[in-house]
């Protein structure tokens, strides 16, 4: 009886294994999108980098450039 118990443990087991390896393992979508978010968020860290670094300059330059102007 422990033998038949153990057969269908196994076989449950290597059945629920497989239906998870074919449901997740070849699925790119989440990857991609992983992949896309990481690289908004870069995006995003270089230009608050970029106005909190050159800020205060660009805005001075673009004062100076708009009254040359006008």
């Amino acid at each position: 009886m422990t033998d038949r118990r153990t057969e269908i443990m196994i076989l449950t087991y290597e059945f629920l294994a497989n239906w998870l390896r074919a449901r997740f393992a070849d699925s790119e979508r989440g990857a991609s999108l992983v992949e896309y978010a990481l690289l908004v968020a870069l995006i995003a860290v270089v230009c608050i980098a970029a106005v909190t670094i050159l800020g205060k300059n660009a805005s001075n330059k673009f004062s100076s450039v708009g009254t040359s102007i006008g």
